[in-house]
């Protein structure tokens, strides 16, 4: 008895050690990262010597502005029809049956398969060639579109399987009419899933670059001008930015994670 809960308190000793090792691994660099943007020298001195003045460089850059406005609408306005798209799809798929139901879902999730550059690359050729808009936000917009669509039908894909359709056809035999079905029956129970699938579609085409870049021309963003910039050496000032993006992503994880502790927010449904 004695040597079975050695054997256990060993294995659980050595799965702490690993994870403390991964999150190690992942999150190291983005620590780094943050120090560095705090520090006048980044050679590592000692004592470090602090300073906000690479904040203060990168508040002052008209460029940056520009950047995180236009990654700002570009996240926006990809994540809302990638969102409503997929959605539709999910529901689609999911409540009216068809044997072309496979065949249709990796339609939706082909993108996943292609690189991001070869989407860029072919999105540019179509936008320029047949529409006549190349080297605008619509472009970039249509192109990550086209990409987040596949991550947000998974999203929702992955919760909506669990979703009891008999309650929509329970609301429509006293009554209801189907979209009233919609708005409340169906979306109270399954905005979580659509939330989720809207922030991971903003957070994919804001810090997007190998799609936005083909299709924006001398239009700025924020990986675009990190990636210029990375041709005249690593600045500090691209420590900062790095530092304020992550930070903003972290918040947004961080209070979803709140949320979903209290109980304000429930992903996926819950049926017995």
């Amino acid at each position: 008895m004695a040597s079975i809960n050695h054997q256990a308190s060993a294995l659980k000793t050595g799965q702490v050690v690993l994870l403390v090792l991964l999150y190690i691994f992942l999150y190291f660099p983005l620590l780094f990262i943050t120090y560095d943007s705090f520090v006048h020298n980044i050679i590592w001195p000692f004592p470090p010597e602090w300073t906000l003045e690479w904040y203060q460089k990168l508040l002052g850059m008209s460029d940056f502005h520009a950047g995180l406005k236009n990654s700002f609408y570009i996240g926006l306005f990809t994540a809302i029809p990638a969102t409503l798209f997929s959605t539709a799809a999910v529901i689609g798929l999911l409540k009216y049956r068809t044997r072309w139901r496979g065949g249709m879902i990796l339609l939706y999730i082909s993108p996943l398969f292609v690189p991001g550059l070869l989407i860029g690359i072919s999105t540019l050729m179509f936008n320029a060639n047949v529409m006549g808009m190349s080297g605008k936000l619509i472009s970039a917009i249509i192109a990550n579109t086209t990409e987040d669509i596949a991550f947000s039908f998974l999203v929702i894909l992955a919760q909506l399987v669990r979703y009891d359709w008999r309650m929509d056809e329970a609301a429509m035999v006293f009554g209801a009419t189907p979209a009233q079905v919609f708005w409340e029956v169906t979306l109270p129970t399954i905005w979580p899933a659509i939330l989720g699938a809207f922030l991971v579609s903003f957070i994919l085409a804001f810090n997007n670059l190998e799609i936005s870049y083909y299709n924006l021309g001398a239009i700025p963003t924020l990986p675009t001008i990190a990636w210029g910039s990375l041709r005249h050496g690593i600045k500090p000032e691209l420590f900062a930015l790095a530092t304020v993006i992550n930070m903003l992503v972290f918040s947004a994880i961080a209070g979803l994670f709140f949320l979903i502790q209290t109980g304000m927010v429930r992903f996926g449904y819950r049926g017995e």
